[in-house]
């Protein structure tokens, strides 16, 4: 440590004053704040207690929105090589209509559209369809053995979207082609 820096520290604190008068006097109003009777203050407690059912009020709502199912029913005849298969699911349960619909208007314009590409994406496309649609058919085969498995549930899910996905795909890809102008 450096006593020299200290000791002149010291000494200029010794050479402040003692003593500070205030300006003005200062007792009667600590004297009041004492006397009054304290204010009430706003409890938080009512307004977290309406924000907490407000947002339980929405997020059931929005649950209930979501989950609902939709009552417009539309009727539509499936050609006979697009015959759907259902997922068992351990049960008699099948996929949505909404999502029949999607994959039957999806095909409908996929057929449309692989008409427009060369003969050799044509198979490619017609190729990762039939791994797609044969992949559904064993974890279906799966399914039916072991109706209760969740792994098994959840990966026909996501093979169903994927056949979703690839659909979309081969729609979006002929009509940037078709589209494009500065070839």
């Amino acid at each position: 440590m450096n006593t020299e820096f200290d000791d002149k520290l010291f000494a200029n604190a010794a050479r402040l004053a003692k003593d500070i008068a205030p300006e003005r006097d200062l007792w009667p109003e600590i004297a009041d704040a004492i006397a009054a009777p304290p204010r009430r203050r706003y409890s938080p407690y009512w307004a977290q207690a309406a924000g907490v059912l407000l947002l339980v009020a929405a997020s059931s709502m929005l649950t209930y929105v979501a989950t609902r199912e939709d009552p417009v029913i539309i009727e539509r005849t499936v050609p006979a090589d697009l015959a759907l298969q259902t997922a068992s699911f351990g049960g008699d349960y099948e996929l949505s209509s909404g999502y029949k619909l999607a994959r039957t208007n999806l095909q409908a314009q996929m057929d449309r559209e692989l008409d427009k590409l060369s003969p050799a994406a044509r198979a490619g496309v017609e190729q990762n369809l039939r791994v797609i649609r044969d992949a559904i058919t064993e974890i279906n085969a799966a399914l039916e053995q072991e109706p209760g498995n969740v792994l098994l549930q959840e990966l026909l899910l996501r093979t169903y979207r994927e056949e979703l996905a690839v659909m979309r795909k081969v729609g979006g890809l002929t009509q940037d082609v078709m589209s494009r102008n500065d070839i």
